[in-house]
């Protein structure tokens, strides 16, 4: 696997020339910080690959940086199917970048010399691929965090930035925080958080740790505990007092939850906070709508980050369950439109079309969202897919503040009607020229826009399923290449999902798409020779 992973993306390496240049973010730039290298496997300094990225991705975003959360960033390497210990060529951290729409992305080293720690790092620029000029530091573990703040401010360009940057409390403190992070098992991260903050108990970050880990294991009062101590005034207050209403909401203390984040919105609007309030609100049922419907926060989520289709669900769901199938079509074919690949928009979309007469219309997207998720499978053998196949508890709830996730620019989404059509195609062609130039990051952009005027034009999602095979983003292709053949039944578009479910390692859900292109065209000669290599059936 890491042999692959540093051949991932060789050929661009070729075209990219490796200048060094003058390190300089403007303040707001997003940027990525990836786990710094251990070239010669000291095991004493291992947990420092991951500290170092939390430490200076921590230093550039108190500079003013957009910084990737940790949270996003092993997301994305789970999507790329990169491991989260691998060594990372430079190729890969540029798909990395593309993948999360950074303008830059941070690699470093970390070498152990007898008593002292040597660290490096540098910067990609994704405009250009290029390299920064190489920043060392050298010194004791002891002198760690004052060495990470000259580091970033050596990368980054910004020398005021080590004045600006609290550090943690102590780096003993730290190394457990971060092995606590490391770990294999919530029980053990909560272990580690609960020590470190034995002796460092003003440890925001540690609090908001423990309180993940606390509430993946279901203890909703004790990770409410964790960060309820987080005072007012504190960089990480906002994030504490979000996450406390979200354990209030777990504990069924809703008006409590509903307090913290009407305060929360009352100091700053932002989407995650209105999409929690749409989402208690949709719990609580209809008796307290005097504080709010769930539509109309759901509907204040959508104005503040229009490009999250998370939230159109989240408002196309609230009105199907409030019997308004018109509203919810209308919001759901938003969703769609965002992400063609949500099966359960398509499903309940399939369900609200029922209502209101279509049942064609309704039957193809119901047939869409069982080859998207086998769960709905058994739920589509109910006759009309009236409401009593649509599950409750599908909201969505966000339990992060802010993240970075690839978007649909502005005036894509802002295009209305306005000749449609031609503008997908226009799209559509943009993203076939970057394709064969091999600019992926590119391509997929404009297949994004092209796919939110058109969710299901055939043509793009075939390209955009290529795209994601050669990003090594085999689920994404498969889900792509589905809502290919579905849009539009053709040899190609058969034999492409065929494909990537082969190179998936599934033969036998391939075989069906290769003998189905056969009857379609008996004699084409691809069919035939991926027919030949899957074999002989069971």
């Amino acid at each position: 696997m890491r042999r692959a992973l540093q051949a991932l993306g060789g050929f661009i390496l070729l075209l990219i020339a490796a200048v060094p240049a003058a390190a300089q973010l403007p303040a707001g730039s997003s940027v990525v910080v990836l786990p710094f290298e251990n070239p010669n496997g000291v095991l004493r300094v291992e947990w420092l690959r991951e500290g170092l990225a939390v430490l200076v991705g921590d230093a550039l975003d108190a500079g003013g940086m957009h910084v990737v959360s940790r949270d996003e960033r092993l997301l994305t390497f789970d999507r790329l199917q990169v491991p989260e210990d691998a060594t990372i060529s430079r190729a890969s951290a540029i798909k990395v970048g593309q993948t999360l729409g950074v303008a830059a992305v941070v690699v470093g080293r970390i070498e152990a010399v007898n008593d002292e720690i040597v660290l490096a790092a540098r910067l990609i620029g994704l405009d250009n691929g290029r390299l920064s000029s190489e920043v060392t530091e050298r010194g004791p573990v002891s002198g760690l965090f004052a060495m990470t703040a000259r580091l970033a401010a050596g990368v980054s360009g910004l020398p005021e930035l080590a004045s600006r940057w609290t550090p943690p409390p102590q780096p003993a403190a730290f190394e457990m925080f971060v092995k606590g992070l490391l770990a294999d098992q919530p029980q053990t991260s909560r272990s580690l958080f609960e020590q470190t903050l034995k002796t460092t108990p003003d440890y925001d970050a540690a609090r908001l740790a423990l309180w993940d880990a606390q509430t993946e294991l279901g203890s909703h009062q004790r990770a409410l505990d964790a960060v309820t101590p987080v005072a007012a005034g504190r960089t990480a207050y906002r994030d504490a007092r979000f996450r406390a209403a979200l354990s209030l909401m777990s504990l069924k203390r809703d008006d409590e939850a509903f307090d913290v984040l009407s305060g929360l919105q009352s100091q700053q609007t932002q989407a995650a906070v209105a999409n929690a309030l749409g989402v208690l609100q949709l719990r609580r049922g209809g008796g307290n709508e005097q504080a709010g419907r769930a539509t109309y926060f759901f509907n204040q989520a959508t104005e503040l980050e229009p490009a999250e289709s998370d939230y159109f669900f989240n408002l196309g769901y609230a009105y199907w369950l409030d019997k308004d199938a018109n509203g919810a079509a209308y919001w759901l074919r938003e969703a769609v439109r965002r992400d063609p690949a949500d099966g359960d928009a398509h499903f309940v979309l399939g369900a609200a079309l029922q209502q209101m007469g279509a049942p064609l219309e309704a039957a193809r997207e119901r047939e869409l969202a069982t080859r998207l998720s086998a769960r709905y499978a058994a739920a589509t053998a109910k006759a009309g897919g009236g409401t009593d196949t649509i599950p409750r508890g599908l909201e969505r709830l966000h339990v992060r503040l802010d993240a970075v996730r690839p978007r649909v620019d502005a005036a894509v989404m802002t295009s209305g009607q306005r000749d449609q059509a031609a503008l997908a195609t226009f799209h559509l062609d943009a993203a076939r020229r970057a394709y064969d130039r091999e600019s992926d990051a590119e391509a997929e952009q404009e297949l994004r826009r092209a796919l939110f005027l058109s969710p299901y034009l055939a043509d793009a999602q075939v390209l955009l399923g290529r795209v994601y095979v050669r990003r090594g983003r085999s689920e994404d292709a498969v889900q792509a290449f589905k809502i290919a053949v579905w849009s539009e039944e053709r040899v190609d578009t058969l034999l492409a999902l065929a494909e990537a479910l082969l190179a998936a390692g599934d033969a036998a859900a391939a075989r069906p798409f290769v003998d189905r292109a056969l009857v379609l065209e008996p004699k084409s000669a691809a069919a035939l020779a991926l027919k030949t290599r899957l074999g002989p059936g069971d």
